[in-house]
């Protein structure tokens, strides 16, 4: 390209040589990057989840390497075997739970064995709906094959989709694994890595390169541990909860949980019914339902206690934007896809926000010691 350097635009469209050995290499660059991409896009939901990672866990990484005299490999195992153990473990333990119960329901349907209870009267009041509920939920109940039957195809349909969920589940915890080990290799490497996302920065932004990458590396933090990272951790305790205390569904009701809690919604629309389940089953204890009600309870105001440690400051995304991309990742990539949607979305709406103005981006952004700034360079 030097020899068009001091050459203008116009000119090299008059000169039809230059014209065409110019085309002939950006037609060579794109035919390379589009070789690279179709390389490279199996692994891009791993490398983007495994980025967000490592961005969001590097100042733990950082104060890890301090108390190991220094070594930052030594660092990532120990941090890889720490959440291994915390958040694979149980993780695992709530996912096989909605295997199994999704694989019961299945099973009951086609053995003849699931009970529905009869509806309420209220049911067919309800607006628009009601009618058709009514109809549908006792006919469930009275004749449940003769129901199942009319409704064959959209229940095989539906049974196909609920036994590839459950194949998927081992593929996810396969996935996070993964994702977890490349983030913390990211993390031994944060400052290399640090110097060549704003390096990117810095060529594509120009003079705002630097402003832009702060942003994105608060940004990340902000939504990976304060909104999603504490739907996350209390979904994983209110789905051991209701797990150990016997309801029914755990897995179930513990992505139920997740999903709200990405959408600030409160733990007690789920723990409230299960403690109703708890006093109303009568296979309990007293005294083991009220421990499972004051667990059930602690739990499910624990966002009101890790908010505050884990909220981050110095971005302000709309929580529409935050639950879109969690949905929409979710429908396109699994659990996985969840967390990775709702960040990159997130980083989206504030890197364009920032480029066209509104708001104008700050001249620092908030964000953690130098040591701890150099990580997002292993994810980006």
């Amino acid at each position: 390209m030097e020899t068009l350097s001091n050459e203008k635009p116009l000119d090299v469209l008059r000169d039809p040589p230059k014209l065409i050995d110019l085309l002939i290499r950006l037609a060579v660059i794109g035919g390379l990057a589009l070789v690279c991409y179709r390389a490279f896009s199996p692994f891009l939901g791993l490398m983007a989840w495994a980025i967000i990672l490592a961005v969001t866990l590097y100042p733990l990484h950082q104060r890890i390497v301090k108390r190991v005299w220094g070594k930052q490999g030594l660092a990532s195992v120990l941090l890889v075997v720490i959440g291994l153990i915390v958040i694979l473990a149980p993780t695992a333990l709530l996912l096989n739970s909605l295997a199994d119960s999704v694989r019961g329901f299945i099973a009951d349907v086609q053995n003849n064995t699931l009970h529905i209870p009869p509806p309420s009267a209220g049911v067919a009041d309800w607006p628009l709906v009601g009618d058709k509920v009514f109809a549908y939920w006792s006919q469930a109940h009275t004749d449940l094959p003769g129901l199942v039957q009319s409704l064959q195809p959209k229940i095989s349909e539906l049974a196909g989709r609920a036994l590839s969920a459950i194949a998927s589940i081992g593929t996810t915890l396969l996935l996070f694994a993964a994702s977890f080990v490349v983030a913390s290799i990211l993390m031994a490497y944060g400052d290399a890595g640090s110097r060549t996302s704003r390096g990117i920065f810095d060529r594509i932004a120009g003079e705002r390169g630097e402003a832009l990458w702060n942003l994105s590396i608060a940004t990340i933090r902000a939504v990976a541990l304060g909104v999603i990272g504490v739907a996350f951790i209390q979904a994983i305790l209110v789905g051991l909860a209701l797990f150990f205390s016997g309801v029914p569904a755990a897995g179930v009701l513990a992505i139920i949980m997740l999903v709200l809690g990405i959408a600030q919604v409160p733990a007690l629309i789920v723990t409230i019914p299960a403690i109703v389940y708890i006093w109303a089953s009568g296979g309990y204890s007293t005294s083991m339902a009220i421990a499972y009600t004051v667990l059930l309870l602690v739990v499910g105001m624990a966002d009101n206690v890790l908010k505050p440690f884990m909220l981050g400051r110095g971005v302000d995304v709309p929580m529409p934007v935050i639950l879109l991309g969690a949905l929409g990742g979710m429908a396109t990539g699994g659990i996985l896809g969840m967390f990775v949607g709702a960040t990159a979305l997130a980083i989206g709406y504030e890197l364009f926000m920032a480029w066209v103005g509104i708001p104008e981006v700050p001249e620092a952004v908030e964000t953690p010691a130098p040591e701890m700034a150099a990580p997002a360079t292993a994810a980006l």
